[in-house]
């Protein structure tokens, strides 16, 4: 056994463990299980980054065995290895572990912590699984298996009908990304004879795209799809606010490392597809850009602590997006990188305050709490200043810096637009958020959590989510066709500084010094519907109750009494019927049982007669 299969096989045997196991094993035993499996696989995924680096390694390409072979129809299951994998892998292994440490603290004393555990390493599994694969099939193997453990997590509070309504809205809407996923897998096999994704490159290098421009176009699209719903764009995004009924540790997994960064990685490692449709590049853009402002707005006037941070979400995963429209395939996964660690310290402390305000997740019941609780408020103040881009001392100010800066470098006008008046946005509802919790009267009282679960992975991550992790150098060069460099823009920096300060004083000032400004605007009508509008998403649920939920079960309810159900509901009602007849015929009067019998042998009888 080499050491990738001990990265990926380590969190699939544990998790076996605890679910078959989970009723014998004690809570220690359990995280032991689950803790040490995925630190066992982090610390050798370290260190097939420092060989692979080492041994100066472009690329490495492990077959492990024929998944299928029928005539030409040929899968081989193997692993791929390239700076864009281990990136990737790094990052998975690395949070996730943080996030299970931190989980130690918070599921304590809970029921089900077995499955929990369980669910997460099954997920951590389905990551690494989908990073790693060499081909399309066995990546969307993975794909399947983190929508699966997202499901599962997302609904852990399972005896509240409506978290299991929230978590199955989440699976289903990523199912329609995931169809139109399977069919570009399809239509990329048909065309090009392989799912490969080394020899869909050597492929696409070598022929002639004019043979292939109209499939191309589809495929291309329909990838587009499969990620716009598994990292919650516009108009695929419905699913990804209510998905935070789930347990805080989950939120974090799902929005730092596994759920919504898949659809990022599917377009980056596809990225030769992309590159030769520039109508579908542009769309991509537009979509991530819509999907920053939209979603920003949103977050500004919601209440719920986790859903300002799932709006967030979306929003950096628009600019992503659009990095990705502008082939700044390098800045893209940065940005990724970076997203990753801030949003999990944003979120794990999030849940820290959850849970000490015993489940209450309205910003407005908090307040106060910068005295109580100074480290929380530390770490706060570090994953939302690096979130709102804070310039020289967060690790947010250099990756959004780049895409800002490569936009208005190349002429990509709206993108550069978009993504500044998202950075305003985002400053302002991040510390909106921060000024309200943790400014103003003190309403309850309670003491800092000092245990070394809760506090050693806020720590790490408020380190790397500073400057320090712009001195990381990402193998990221001879993965794509070039690497993009650029120098910085001094002017462009003061601006962005600029709007990241104005946002600042801004919140303060609407929601610390003079907060009568923004409650004689909510008091106004044209106040009170934008606040509504935007509080509930821009109705785009109500939208799509209009447009598909409704029709569905109108026509379900139509073809209810179908032929096929008639068929079988006539048996299903006869046989009632049959059993009381038959069962008050058994009276215990001899003359009934021989009149039974008798009738029965001449029945017999005159079959015989009429049949032979």
């Amino acid at each position: 056994m080499n050491i990738i299969h001990i990265i990926i096989l380590f969190p699939l045997i544990s998790c076996l463990i605890l679910l078959f196991f989970k009723d014998i094993l004690s809570y220690s035993q359990v995280i032991a299980i689950s803790i040490g499996s995925i630190f066992i696989s982090m610390l050798f995924s370290v260190f097939l980054v420092i060989m692979f680096l080492y041994q100066d390694k472009n690329i490495l390409i492990e077959k492990l065995w024929t998944f299928i072979f029928v005539d030409d129809f040929k899968i081989n299951f193997g692993f791929l290895l390239d700076g864009l994998s281990l990136t990737m892998l790094i990052m998975v292994v690395c949070i996730g572990f943080l996030v299970h440490l931190f989980s130690v603290w918070y599921m304590h004393h809970k029921n089900g912590f077995s499955n929990f555990f369980a669910y997460m390493n099954l997920f951590i599994f389905n990551m690494i699984l989908l990073v790693l694969s060499d081909n399309l099939v066995f990546m969307f193997l993975g794909w399947e298996g983190v929508g699966l453990c997202s499901y599962l997590l997302v609904g852990f509070y399972f005896k509240n009908v409506n978290f299991g309504y929230a978590a199955l809205k989440g699976f289903i809407v990523t199912r329609v990304g995931d169809i139109f996923l399977l069919l570009s897998i399809f239509f990329i096999y048909r065309e090009f004879g392989t799912t490969n994704f080394e020899e869909l490159k050597l492929i696409l290098k070598t022929v002639t795209v004019k043979e292939h421009v109209d499939f191309m176009q589809w495929i291309t699209l329909f990838l587009l799809i499969g990620a716009i719903g598994k990292s919650a764009q516009i108009p695929l995004h419905t699913w990804l606010a209510d998905a935070m009924v789930g347990p805080t540790p989950v939120s974090a997994l799902i929005h730092a490392a596994t759920m919504v960064t898949a659809g990022v990685y599917l377009i980056t490692r596809t990225f030769f597809f992309f590159s030769l449709c520039p109508n579908i590049l542009f769309l991509l853009g537009i979509i991530g850009s819509f999907t920053l402002i939209v979603s920003s707005f949103s977050a500004l006037v919601q209440s719920d602590i986790k859903r300002i941070l799932a709006y967030s979400t979306m929003s950096q995963i628009g600019y992503m997006f659009i990095s990705l429209s502008m082939q700044n395939w390098t800045l893209t996964i940065r940005h990724l990188i970076v997203h990753a660690i801030f949003k999990a310290l944003l979120f794990l402390s999030a849940g820290s305050i959850i849970f000490l305000l015993k489940n209450e997740k309205d910003i407005f019941k908090m307040g106060g709490l910068k005295n109580q609780l100074p480290f929380l408020y530390i770490s706060f103040l570090i994953g939302g200043a690096s979130l709102s881009s804070l310039p020289l001392i967060t690790s947010g100010f250099y990756s959004k810096e780049d895409i800002l800066i490569f936009a208005w470098e190349n002429d990509y006008i709206v993108f550069f637009i978009s993504g500044l008046l998202g950075l305003l946005l985002t400053t302002l509802y991040t510390f909106r958020m921060i000024f309200v919790v943790f400014h103003g009267k003190e309403k309850r009282k309670f003491q800092s959590p000092k245990e070394f679960s809760h506090n050693f992975p806020l720590i790490i991550l408020m380190i790397f989510s500073t400057f320090v992790e712009s001195y990381i150098v990402l193998p990221l060069s001879f993965v794509f066709p070039k690497e993009i460099l650029f120098h910085s823009n001094l002017f462009l920096e003061i601006i962005f500084s600029s709007v990241s300060l104005l946002g600042i004083v801004l919140s303060y000032y609407l929601w610390v010094v003079n907060k009568t400004i923004v409650n004689n605007i909510l008091c106004t009508s044209i106040g009170r519907f934008i606040h509504s509008f935007l509080f509930n998403a821009w109705r785009f649920d109500v939208l799509y109750n209009f447009m598909f939920v409704k029709p569905y079960f109108y026509v379900a309810k139509i073809f209810t009494p179908d032929p096929i159900d008639i068929v079988f509901r006539y048996p299903k009602n006869l046989l009632p019927i049959l059993y009381r007849r038959l069962l008050s015929m058994h009276n215990g009067y001899l003359r009934t049982y021989l009149i039974l019998v008798i009738s029965s042998c001449l029945i017999f009888l005159i079959a015989i007669k009429l049949f032979l």
